[in-house]
């Protein structure tokens, strides 16, 4: 039986540091890491000169360095959500070699350090619904929420959607990084929920062949504190060109959009054999969609 490779070790210690990026040289090496991470055409890239302007007006802008290498950064700027001062979030990249090794997070967190010394509350930033591995980061570790889903925010961008022809839908997520939520998060995730005891407005067809599963129809009405909607855990599995893809961007969509509409906020998100999103009720203002309101 062939063995599998062990497990990726989080990196830290004196040969990981993380500081903010400041210089054109920096902000070219920004580029070839999104090339490396995307394989975006230059058409879809942010170039440098404009990293230059942006670090210059307000941006946050920091590098995580591997062994003096700049190995990955992550990039917000300043967003206008009326009396709530923040930032929008629009790139995280880390390069292929060294992700799963916990980069990324440790990227967000610096970004949050940063955000709290300028007396920002809020950093907002846009996800694939469909990427599980996403998910699991923005909700379960870090602690965002989210109750606004954007129908192929995009456009018609290749580069953008999940496979070519299927709209580049999006959840628009709020990070409240003073929130009592957040605070707990950053001592670690809670504890995996069991979704054996949560409704399902959405799941596969059971009977399904790996990894060509089937989102079978969703159930948009129940009545439950806290639903679970399914996704593949690696859209990328998925056979290409046979509509599964849209066909699990049409289902989750459908739910998403029905039950943030009756009050209902991305809570959690479970990551294992199968994938969920764990759906909670909520009240008051949190009920409305977020996105460009003040508040």
């Amino acid at each position: 039986m062939k063995k599998s490779p062990p497990p990726k070790k989080s990196i830290s210690g004196p040969d990981v540091r993380i500081r903010p990026l400041t210089s054109l040289e920096e902000f070219r090496d920004c580029v070839f890491i999104q090339r490396r991470v995307w394989d975006h055409p230059d058409l879809d890239l942010i170039p440098d000169h404009f990293f230059q302007i942006a670090f210059h007006t307000g941006a946050i802008l920091l590098g995580a360095f591997v062994a003096g290498r700049l190995s990955g950064y992550v990039y917000s700027f300043p967003a206008d959500f009326g009396r709530t001062r923040g930032h929008h979030s629009h790139h995280l990249a880390v390069l292929p070699e060294v992700q799963g090794l916990g980069l990324g997070k440790a990227l967000k967190w610096a970004q949050r350090d940063e955000a709290l010394k300028r007396r920002l509350e809020l950093v907002t930033w846009t996800f694939d619904p469909l990427q599980a591995r996403n998910a699991n980061l923005n909700i379960h570790v870090l602690g965002v929420v989210g109750r606004t889903y954007l129908r192929n925010f995009y456009g018609e961008t290749p580069t953008l959607g999940v496979e070519e022809g299927v709209p580049s839908d999006r959840f628009l997520v709020e990070w409240r990084i003073k929130s009592a939520r957040v605070r707990a998060r950053r001592q670690g995730p809670p504890a995996p929920v069991d979704p054996r005891r949560i409704p399902k407005a959405l799941e596969r067809e059971e009977g399904g062949l790996e990894p060509a599963i089937v989102p079978g129809r969703p159930n948009l009405r129940l009545q439950a504190p806290r639903i679970l909607v399914e996704i593949p855990g690696r859209i990328a599995d998925l056979p290409q060109g046979e509509g599964l893809v849209a066909a699990w961007q049409t289902a989750a969509r459908k739910a998403f959009e029905a039950y943030f509409a009756r009050g209902y906020r991305l809570d959690d998100f479970i990551s294992g054999e199968r994938s969920y999103y764990v759906l909670r009720l909520t009240a008051g203002t949190e009920r409305a969609p977020f996105f460009g309101r003040p508040s």
